[in-house]
C-alpha cells in the first residue's frame, strides 16, 4: 500500500492538564484554531480514572453542544480539529482516537502526516495488529502500545521510528503529553493557566482566548510529559537533526495573532508585503488584498510602495477556506460565492492585488475577472511567496504536480491564463527573510523541491504521469485558456 493512500491531516490539537474545566477550556481552545481544520472536532477528557469521549464531523460549535461538554467530566483533557487532504472524510477517522492497551487507555490527537505509514502498517499487521481507521495516527498507539517497553521508552523509540511531520498530543488516565518531530514541521507551545494548569496548543492565539500564558515552544524532538508534579522534559533526540518547520505556517495557515518561533505571524506577512513592494514596484492606484490570507501583506505592500490601500473584496466569512475543500466542484463554487467586490473602489484604476499563494489558479483567475468585469483599468497580482513546484507529503493540501500550476506552466502562460496585466512572485530569500530566520530552520521543499525527510517517490504521481508523457486534463485546461488569451 503507497503512502499517499493515507489521509494527510493538516489540523489543530489542544491539551490541558489540571484544570476543573477542562472540557470547556478545550472547546475554547479548539474554537481558536478552528482554522486548521473544518471537518471534524473531538474532545476526550480524563477523570484520573475513566476516559469520556466526543467527536463528530463539522465545525466546533456544531459538535458541541452544552450538554456534551457537561458529561466530558475530568481535569485533564485533549481536543483535535482535522481536514484530511487525501482519503476518506467520515466520523471513524476523527480524532482524538482512543484505543485500550496493555498499559491502560491512550487517546492521541495527531497534526501532519508520515512518510513511512505504509512500511509501518504493513509490518504492524503482519504482527498482528488490527487496525480501524485508515489514518496514520493509528500506526503511533500500535507503536506506543507496545507491551515490552516502559512508557517513556515506548515514547523515545516510537519517535525514532516514525518520519515525517507530527506534533502530537496524548493522554493517558493521569498524564497529558506533548511531542514534535525531530524537524519541527508543525508547530507546538507549552502555556500555562493562573490557577497553575498546563497547556498545549497547536498555536499561541489559542493560549490568549482562555487567558493562559505563553512559557515556551515545545522544541523540536522534544517530549513533554506532564502531571502532578509538573512538567518533565525528554529529547528523543540528542544529536542535532535538520530543521524543517513549514515556512507556509507564515505565509498562510497560522492565524496573524500567533507567534512562531517567537516571531509574530501578522508582523512577518506585513514584512513579506513590503519586501514583495520592493522586489516588484508597480504603478498603481489602489492595492486590494484578498481577505483574509493576502491582507497583511497587502498592507505592507501599501506601506512600502505609498500606493493607497483598500479593502475592496468583501468576505463572507461562513465560508470555508477554498483551497482545503476536498472536492474541485466544491472549490469552484466557494470561490463565488466566497467574496463580493466594491466595484465603486477599483473601477478605472490601476489595481494591485495581493494575495498570499497560487497553488491551482482557480481563485486568482476568479478575482481577476470580477476587477476587470467591475472596470478596473489595469490588474497586476502579486502573490507573497514563491511558486508552488511541488507537492507537499508533510500533509498540507499542495496536490501532486500535474495539479500545481506553476509545475507545469511558464511563468507568462499563468498571467495570460489569469488575465493580469502583470504577475510577480516574493522571492524565496525575500520571504525568509521577513521571518527574521535563517533558511535553514524552514522546509521549503514546496518550493525548491529539498525535502528534510524522505519518502517514497510512487507518493508524486505525476513521475508517473511524466513517464507516460500525458498531462493532466487540468493542465490541457489551462493550456486552451492560455491560447484562447494569446489570440485575443
Amino acid at each position: 500500500m503507497e503512502a499517499n493512500h493515507y489521509p494527510k491531516h493538516y489540523c489543530g490539537v489542544f491539551g490541558i492538564y489540571g484544570h476543573p474545566n477542562a472540557a470547556e477550556l478545550t472547546y475554547y481552545g479548539l474554537y481558536a484554531l478552528q482554522h486548521r481544520g473544518q471537518e471534524s472536532a473531538g474532545i476526550v477528557t480524563s477523570d484520573g480514572k475513566t476516559f469520556h469521549t466526543h467527536r463528530g464531523m463539522g465545525l466546533v460549535p456544531q459538535v458541541f453542544s452544552g450538554s456534551v461538554l457537561h458529561d466530558l467530566v475530568g481535569s485533564s483533557a485533549i481536543g483535535h480539529t482535522r481536514y484530511s487532504t487525501t482519503g476518506s472524510s467520515n466520523l471513524i477517522n476523527a480524532q482524538p482516537l482512543v484505543v485500550d492497551t496493555a498499559k491502560g487507555r491512550i487517546a492521541i490527537g495527531h497534526n501532519g502526516n508520515l512518510t513511512n505509514a505504509a512500511q509501518l502498517r504493513d509490518e504492524l499487521e503482519n504482527q498482528g495488529s488490527i487496525f480501524q481507521t485508515t489514518v496514520d495516527s493509528e500506526i503511533i498507539v500500535h507503536l506506543l502500545a507496545q507491551p515490552t517497553r516502559t512508557h517513556e521508552s515506548a515514547l523515545i523509540e516510537t519517535m525514532r521510528r516514525i518520519e515525517g511531520a507530527y506534533s502530537l498530543v496524548i493522554l493517558t488516565e493521569r498524564e497529558l503529553i506533548g511531542v514534535r518531530d525531530p524537524h519541527g514541521f508543525r508547530p507546538l507551545s507549552l502555556g500555562r493557566m493562573a490557577n497553575g494548569a498546563y497547556v498545549l496548543a497547536s498555536e499561541t492565539c489559542a493560549f490568549d482566548l482562555i487567558q493562559a500564558q505563553f512559557v515556551r515552544d515545545i522544541e523540536p524532538g522534544e517530549i513533554v510529559l506532564i502531571d502532578d508534579t509538573g512538567v518533565r522534559s525528554v529529547q528523543a533526540f540528542p544529536e542535532h537533526t535538520r530543521r524543517g518547520m513549514c515556512i507556509f505556517e507564515y505565509v498562510y495557515f497560522a492565524r496573524p495573532d500567533s507567534n512562531l518561533s517567537g516571531r509574530n505571524v501578522y508582523k512577518v506577512r506585513v514584512d513579506m508585503g513590503r519586501q514583495l513592494a520592493r522586489e516588484h514596484r508597480i504603478e498603481a492606484d489602489v492595492v486590494v488584498p484578498v481577505p483574509d490570507s493576502g491582507n497583511c501583506a497587502a498592507l505592507g505592500y501599501s506601506m512600502e510602495s505609498g500606493i493607497p490601500y483598500e479593502m475592496a473584496f468583501v468576505r463572507n466569512h461562513y465560508v470555508g477556506r477554498s483551497f482545503l475543500q476536498p472536492s474541485q466542484f466544491i472549490r469552484d463554487f466557494a470561490v463565488r460565492v466566497k467574496l463580493n467586490l466594491i466595484a465603486d473602489l477599483v473601477r478605472g484604476k490601476r489595481v494591485v492585488i495581493v494575495d498570499d499563494s497560487i497553488v491551482r489558479g482557480t481563485t486568482s483567475k476568479a478575482r481577476v475577472t470580477s476587477l476587470k468585469e467591475a472596470g478596473a483599468k489595469e490588474v497586476h497580482v502579486l502573490i507573497s511567496c514563491p511558486p508552488h513546484l511541488n507537492p507537499c507529503v508533510y500533509g498540507i493540501d499542495f496536490p501532486e504536480r500535474s495539479k500545481l500550476m506553476a509545475a507545469n506552466h511558464t511563468h507568462d502562460e499563468i498571467r495570460k491564463y489569469l488575465n493580469a496585466d502583470s504577475l510577480g512572485y516574493l522571492s524565496e530569500d525575500g520571504m525568509v527573510a521577513a521571518t527574521g530566520q535563517p533558511k535553514s530552520a524552514f522546509c521549503l521543499a514546496c518550493y525548491n523541491g529539498d525535502y528534510p525527510v524522505k519518502f517514497d517517490p510512487s507518493t508524486d504521481k505525476h513521475i508517473t504521469e511524466r513517464r507516460r508523457a500525458n498531462r493532466s486534463s487540468f493542465s490541457a485546461e489551462i493550456d486552451a485558456e492560455v491560447r484562447q488569451r494569446t489570440l485575443l
